[in-house]
């Protein structure tokens, strides 16, 4: 049984399918497409644990290997791959697989947008991060020294196969991890969902597989029909970054190291968007409890001083004005009005930001 959702982008359109062994419609997208070269970007695990299984399905696929980790998401590695990738003879007929997680995602996107001025790429995420978030939508990216996803473009893939399968092997912290992106959709746009999350809470921890699908298959429902009406992030799409500007300071300051993994430094961030949401008497005290029971019951780490004793607080504020979404130097966050309805605010002081930082720091 497997779910189809399409993202409409005109000629640019394309599907989702989830479901366990959805690695099976691979064949038929191949077999109308007839490319002349198949080449996968994976990382060491992913290959260790499942590529055989991409083997068996593709013939004479040819595998390029990073490193494993956000790490893999440098210059120096993106040039490593495009050169790779063009010592194996490529032409304009050949298709990428972005085999892993977000980061092989990013990666294998932005390489296919830029080799051979654009070739054809399509995802097969194995972490739930990736299948419910990065591989939807097109944004391909790489990360520099001035701050994270800095480097990069809107480049869509041709098919997103979201096998539920290849969470079997994937380690809680991970999944945990991609499951702050499904409870965001939750908080930013479905209170429905939010609830049916917060009630089968056990079920999704014990990767109940008709739950995963449910809660899959409706995260990409959402984000396919917002990037539907703005691919580009010039208004709306825009709403998908509850909690990263907060989250990505401490990704920067942390060297996107395992010290905090992005989802859990998304799950800070949407409590800390929060906690400023009722600063400016948008939400309650008792809906930002309601939130920050449900993070904390999902099993996240919600003090800062446990994950490093010692933030730097000038070094946060330095990373937080690298953000893409500072505008003439003005703080845009994405706060909530309620749980299920989120805004893009723009009217943030520094003051405001610091305010909320040292609640969460002391």
């Amino acid at each position: 049984m497997f779910d189809k959702i399409t993202v409409n982008l005109q000629e640019k359109s394309y599907e989702i399918i989830v479901g366990n062994n959805a690695l099976e419609h691979l064949n038929l997208f191949l077999e109308e497409r007839k490319y002349n070269k198949i080449i996968a970007i994976s990382d060491e695990n992913v290959v260790k644990f499942h590529g055989e299984k991409l083997k068996k399905i593709v013939k004479n696929l040819d595998f390029v290997v990073v490193e494993s980790g956000e790490s893999a998401k440098s210059f120096t590695i993106f040039a490593k791959t495009c050169e790779e990738i063009l010592q194996k003879n490529i032409d304009r007929k050949t298709l990428l697989i972005a085999f892993g997680g977000g980061v092989v995602g990013d990666l294998t996107g932005f390489c296919a947008s830029v080799l051979l001025r654009g070739i054809d790429f399509i995802q097969i995420p194995t972490t739930l991060l990736a299948m419910v978030d990065s591989s939807v939508g097109g944004k391909t990216a790489i990360n520099s020294q001035a701050g994270k996803n800095l480097i990069g473009s809107f480049y869509q893939p041709k098919l997103v196969l979201c096998d539920i399968d290849f969470l079997e092997t994937l380690p809680l912290r991970e999944f945990r991890s991609g499951y702050a992106e499904i409870v965001k959709y939750g908080f930013i746009y479905d209170y429905n969902f939010f609830e049916f999350l917060d009630k089968n809470i056990a079920e999704i921890f014990a990767k109940n597989l008709q739950t995963l699908q449910k809660i899959i298959t409706h995260s990409c429902k959402i984000k396919a029909q917002i990037v539907g009406r703005d691919e580009r992030e010039n208004g709306e799409r825009a709403l998908l970054n509850f909690g990263h500007t907060f989250g990505h300071i401490f990704e920067t300051e942390t060297n996107y190291s395992n010290e905090i993994l992005h989802g859990e430094a998304v799950a800070i961030g949407m409590l800390m968007a929060s906690k400023m949401s009722i600063d400016f008497e948008f939400i309650n005290d008792d809906e930002y409890q309601k939130i920050f029971n449900h993070l904390q019951k999902s099993g996240f780490e919600l003090n800062l001083k446990n994950i490093r004793k010692n933030w730097h607080q000038e070094n946060l504020i330095k990373h937080l004005f690298k953000d893409k979404k500072i505008e003439n130097n003005q703080l845009t966050f994405i706060l909530l009005n309620k749980i299920g309805e989120a805004k893009i605010y723009k009217k943030v002081s520094l003051e405001n930001f610091i305010k909320v930082l040292k609640n969460f720091l002391d």
